[in-house]
């Protein structure tokens, strides 16, 4: 059967379901499919603009500059080149994802009319575009700080520099992108800004608790002053290329930090090891510091960033999340880049896999569970939790997909197909 001919089989089988009979068939479990529908749509999700130009930026300046370990590996035609581009592949994208959207911008993609203005001097008015896009489709923006791809960034050490000068510099762009942040905030209510730096050591580390005081001197100065309405929050790496040996700012080093600081923790789920899951980690943090972001990524044999998929490891982390009884306090967002796909479809995947963990997690009895769990049937437990798979989930993420008005099952496909022969496939 041709490829074509499956997908218009399939989208015709998607619409057959009847949400009807998967709304008795939860109701008998206890779940309300109309108040996870509509918990999931509400639930803002964060969309990362460097999918779109594979973390390339928009900047206007000379020299070397150093990845800080992140690589987009591929050259699948259609590459974004300019903010106007981004926000029309991001539009076409955003028409496919149903539910609450926000976007979520690195300070290499200032726009500062061809001038060169480094990155401690950014301002409010290089992202004025992207502020007035964002409230002209009623979208949240959250900001981060872009320390790496930069020449004073060539060691692999930014905030933890030995040199004095150069962590002056990444001091006080992070304190210019939290200005920023708070600009944002003004227009379009509280916005998230993360801190994420690449610093490490290749190999044979002497020093590292010395690294680490100086990341936390840093650290420590950027966040001094308050800014109303900005979301602090700061991210960990297990490794990445380059710095191998070891990671200033490691899991250990900043949940301690945002513990005794106050401020938000990120888990990305690409930063840690192959076989280790956030979701335990996502209970234990929500007890002794808020908020706490989530950045849905998908790690591949080693530390990385995938395209975010609804498998096993994002469902556990949205079991987690929702279990907890602190959504209120807990921002997701995605990131990952990946020019080996369509750029569009990748957010679409990624942004849809989030969405639908969402209703799973929703959708699931969990008082059930808890009340066999605390009357010590293990039993009943057990099968609960296998007749998560059997339950008619599918029906109830069409019928989400429905009232947003976005393609059902592989519909959306035909969209990204025909965006790249009218638009991505001219870039090249």
């Amino acid at each position: 059967m041709k490829l074509d001919d499956l997908l218009k089989q399939e989208a015709a089988g998607q619409s057959a379901m009847s949400y009807a009979n998967a709304q008795e068939r939860y109701a008998q479990l206890g779940v309300d499919t109309e108040d996870a529908i509509q918990r999931a749509v509400a639930t803002p999700v964060s969309a990362h603009c460097w999918q779109a130009d594979d973390v390339v930026g928009l900047e206007v300046h000379e020299g070397a500059t150093d990845s800080g370990g992140l690589a987009a590996t591929g050259n699948y035609p259609g590459r974004a080149r300019t903010g106007d581009e981004i926000r029309a592949d991001f539009e076409t994208a955003a028409g496919m994802i149903p539910g609450t959207l926000r976007f979520n911008l690195h300070a290499m993609y200032a726009e500062t009319g061809g001038k060169s203005v480094d990155r401690d001097e950014l301002q409010p008015e290089h992202f004025a575009t992207w502020i007035d896009w964002c409230e002209d489709r009623g979208w949240g923006m959250d900001f981060n700080p872009t320390c790496f791809a930069h020449p004073k960034a060539a060691d692999g050490l930014t905030l933890a520099h030995p040199r004095k000068s150069i962590r002056d510099f990444w001091v006080r762009h992070c304190i210019a992108c939290r200005e920023i942040g708070g600009a944002v905030a003004k227009r379009l209510g509280p916005c998230v800004v993360n801190i994420w730096v690449p610093d490490g050591q290749k190999d044979a580390t002497a020093d590292l608790i010395g690294s680490r005081r100086l990341l936390l001197k840093s650290l420590d100065s950027v966040l001094e002053k308050r800014v109303p309405k900005v979301v602090d929050t700061v991210e960990s790496k297990l490794f990445g290329i380059g710095v191998e040996d070891s990671t200033v700012g490691s899991h250990e080093f900043y949940l301690l930090y945002a513990a005794s600081r106050g401020c938000g923790l990120c888990f990305d789920m690409g930063h840690y090891h192959p076989t280790e899951n956030i979701a335990d980690k996502v209970s234990a943090a929500l007890l002794f510091l808020k908020p706490l972001l989530i950045h849905a990524s998908r790690g591949v044999r080693w530390d990385s960033d995938h395209v975010t998929r609804f498998n096993d490891d994002l469902r556990a982390v949205a079991d987690a999340v929702i279990r907890s009884g602190m959504t209120q306090h807990v921002y997701w967002a995605t990131d990952f880049f990946d020019a080996s796909i369509n750029r569009v479809a990748a957010w679409v995947i990624g942004l849809r896999s989030v969405r639908k963990a969402l209703l799973w997690a929703l959708l699931e009895p969990h008082a059930s569970a808890v009340e066999a769990e605390r009357a010590g049937d293990g039993t009943a437990k057990l099968a609960l939790a296998e007749l998560r798979a059997e339950l008619p989930f599918a029906a109830v993420w069409q019928e989400l997909c429905r009232r947003a008005d976005v393609p059902t099952g592989l519909a959306w496909l035909d969209e990204v197909r025909r965006y790249e022969q009218q638009v991505l496939i001219a870039r090249d």
